[in-house]
């Protein structure tokens, strides 16, 4: 397109000149600690070892998340933490697009069994401060490239809790305690399905429990997760 011979296609990370539209340079992709097998197949974090065979950590053997698996693209540091931060706070929604097609290869196994997918919703007011709903732009990319119905009104976030950064684990699980639940006229919908929950990050994972609990609480038959980055080491 002529278009692109004045303006040339740029990185989505540093705007660097490249190939195609709404892709990194290979700088930029460098930059991104991608998570692949070997992996624990309950949380989805990396192992150091392969040891030939699907093994769970001892984190999800210690602590079973109510969520059946999660998988992720990538450790959320680097260009991967960059990307979401502009997302989520500097208003690039186009960068969902990007962003949402590597989670869908990721994915790739929870999406073959999942029935709908679901992301986790804002509280209204935050949501009106901010104006769109980072995990619901990841979702519509998900849906759309993956053929697996999106339906955002599944799940309800009913309690306005406070922000999630800085907070301990513990902290976390109490502040989530009662934020999420299936409204009542959504509860036919769901109910037998196996639901795909998104976001865009993957922290302690409070969230992602206390949305799969009210999702299994309103008839789902199971709960997985994908994020487009999550956390390996602790904040």
């Amino acid at each position: 397109m002529m278009i692109d011979l004045v303006y040339p296609p740029g990185c989505i990370a540093c705007h660097a000149a490249t190939g195609d539209p709404h892709g990194l340079c290979a700088v930029c992709w460098s930059g991104i600690r991608f998570i692949e097998r070997p992996f624990c197949e309950r949380l989805g974090t990396p192992f150091q070892v392969d040891l030939g065979q699907p093994l769970m950590s001892p984190a999800a053997l210690a602590d079973p998340p109510v969520f059946g698996r999660a998988r992720a693209v990538a450790e959320y540091d680097g260009t991967a933490s960059l990307l979401v931060h502009r997302l989520k706070y500097n208003d690039r929604l186009e960068l969902a697009r990007a962003l949402g097609g590597m989670m869908v290869r990721a994915g790739a196994g929870l999406l073959r069994e999942a029935d709908v997918i679901v992301p986790v919703p804002l509280h209204r007011w935050r949501l009106w401060r901010r104006r769109f709903n980072q995990a619901m732009a990841l979702a519509k990319t998900v849906s759309a490239e993956s053929g697996v119905p999106c339906d955002p009104l599944l799940l309800a976030r009913v309690k306005r809790t406070a922000r999630q950064v800085g907070l301990t684990k513990a902290q976390r699980q109490e502040n989530l305690q009662g934020a999420f639940h299936v409204p009542p006229e959504a509860k036919a919908r769901l109910k037998g399905r196996r639901a795909l929950l998104v976001d865009d990050v993957l922290t302690t994972g409070s969230t992602a429990n206390a949305a799969a609990r009210a999702l299994l609480r309103g008839g789902a038959a199971a709960v997985d997760v994908l994020t487009f980055a999550r956390v390996v080491r602790e904040l």
